[in-house]
């Protein structure tokens, strides 16, 4: 099983993506793109260089819905015939694909003014409008196996990033396809968003991930290949890196609480102040994450206060 890394430019601050062909039978597009005309005569381009074109692509594995992953998906398989896969938890993102991802209930939970929601939507309308939706795509789930000719690639569902967000794994190489879950030099985005099991509550985005970075490490892969950047060969130590990380944001956003209580959206503005736009939501996202893992954990305590959450010291 070959797998050849193609690198597509995006529109986005992250930079271009780093999608994987795997030269086996069936041909699979692992992540695709966004939808524009730089990322479709890029991935033309480097397909041609295999010698292949994008209706010799056979399946299209999402490891999520983002539309740097997944804006091409549907383009693909409409040439290719492709079958399409994305986890079962992000299934409507892409066979559905008509709403925002700026969820107007949750931002208002968290304390968002009015007067910042419909520019947020504005922008993720935007944003939203570089994916297609997948007429025909099928749900998998965590350990299913994708089967090539000479081997196979198995399902790491690793929530996290997104609730569907999932890697692949080559058993016998112990090399990991990572999608966003695992990044060289970022720390991935714990993005906001409803509870794919019970839509009443939020997904707890960060205390997901760290089970994920678990689960990871119980696996230990010796290369990792991600979609932002370069490969990551040293796991155990990227691990402890990022690990460490989250648990000083965790203490410093718990530190930033003042005695009378804190909304999301208020502790956003003191974690990135300069944050505008989309930035704004996932500084929304980052807030939320932290602060639902310091109440997870006991270090703080959340009371309503009509639609409104506030977080305060655990004991106060």
């Amino acid at each position: 099983m070959r797998i050849e890394k193609l690198v597509i430019p995006t529109p986005f601050p992250v930079g271009p993506i780093n999608v994987y062909l795997v030269v086996d039978d069936p041909i699979t597009l692992v992540d695709t793109g966004p939808k524009t005309d730089q990322a479709v005569a890029a991935l033309r381009e480097q397909l041609h260089k295999l010698g292949f074109k994008t209706e010799d692509v056979k399946r299209i594995v999402l490891t999520h819905t983002h539309e740097d992953h997944c804006g091409l998906a549907g383009a693909v398989q409409l040439e290719s015939g492709a079958r399409v896969y994305v986890h079962e938890w992000e299934f409507q993102n892409v066979s559905e694909h008509r709403h925002t991802r700026v969820d107007l209930d949750l931002l208002k939970c968290a304390g968002a003014p009015d007067e910042e929601f419909e520019g947020m939507a504005a922008r993720y309308q935007l944003i939203h409008s570089l994916a297609d939706a997948v007429e025909d795509v099928e749900a998998y789930r965590d350990e299913q196996e994708f089967v090539f000719a000479s081997g196979a690639l198995r399902v790491i569902h690793t929530p996290g990033h997104t609730p569907g967000s999932s890697c692949l794994l080559r058993e016998g190489a112990r090399l990991l396809l990572s999608g966003d879950t695992i990044l060289k030099n970022i720390t991935p985005n714990p993005v906001l968003n409803r509870d794919p099991i019970n839509p009443n509550r939020r997904f707890p985005s960060l205390g997901e991930y760290l089970v994920s970075l678990a689960r990871i490490r119980a696996l230990a892969p010796t290369l990792i290949k991600t979609s932002h950047g370069d490969d990551v060969i040293d796991y155990e130590e990227h691990f402890h890196r990022l690990v460490r990380h989250i648990h000083e944001r965790l203490a410093k956003v718990i530190g930033l609480v003042p005695k009378q209580g804190i909304t999301a959206w208020e502790m956003s503005k003191l974690m990135f102040p300069d944050a505008r736009d989309i930035n704004r939501f996932l500084a929304v996202s980052e807030a939320v994450a932290n602060l639902d893992l310091a109440v997870a954990e006991g270090k703080l305590r959340v009371e309503r206060k009509g639609d409104i959450e506030v977080y305060a010291g655990a004991t106060s």
